[in-house]
């Protein structure tokens, strides 16, 4: 008993506030990370976890062992700890450090080859798709020197002006 009420009681009733937490922590994280960043014993996934594995060994063990509680609060926070500690180097760290952005800028897609879509005419425009990490691309583009290119030519994209590729016919060296 603490204070008049079941441990078990206070497991479970703490299993359920972390529980509702971590759902509202799951909705509010990027803004709660950029808070916190920095201080891995005070990241909000790790407590939580800690929290939430304690109060569930804890009220498991207090209702079907028969051990005395203090050696139940000791196993379960013993557990919790090794347990967070490995969620936090083998899940949460190698997916922070995983992160990769699909962001492309227009210079980024300079000395980029690609493909006709919408014929190009002899000063005009006509689209292109090139294929990067942030997935298919499709862009305005017109000739570099003005040049007409047809469907499904390769093209090789030279500069970025406003916005529209500008593009030479692409021959492949090893063809």
């Amino acid at each position: 008993m603490i204070f008049g009420v079941e441990i078990q009681t206070v497991y479970l009733v703490t299993l359920i506030v972390a529980g509702c937490i971590t759902v509202v922590y799951i909705l509010f994280s990027d803004f709660l990370d950029g808070i916190v960043d920095g201080f891995f014993f005070l990241n909000p996934a790790v407590i939580l976890a800690f929290i939430t594995i304690a109060s569930a060994s804890g009220y498991l063990l207090e209702q079907f062992s028969p051990m005395t509680s203090v050696l139940v609060f000791i196993i379960s926070c013993i557990l919790s700890a090794i347990l967070s500690s490995l969620l936090y180097f083998f899940i949460l760290v190698p997916l922070k450090s995983a992160e990769v952005s699909l962001a492309y800028t227009d210079q980024s897609l300079e000395g980029q080859i690609g493909k006709v879509i919408v014929p190009i005419p002899k000063d005009g425009f006509g689209e292109v798709v090139i294929e990067t990490a942030a997935g298919i691309i499709s862009k305005r583009a017109t000739g570099f020197d003005n040049e007409a290119i047809d469907y499904d030519d390769e093209i090789l994209i030279i500069e970025v002006k406003e916005g529209t590729l500008h593009v030479k016919k692409y021959q492949s060296p090893f063809k």
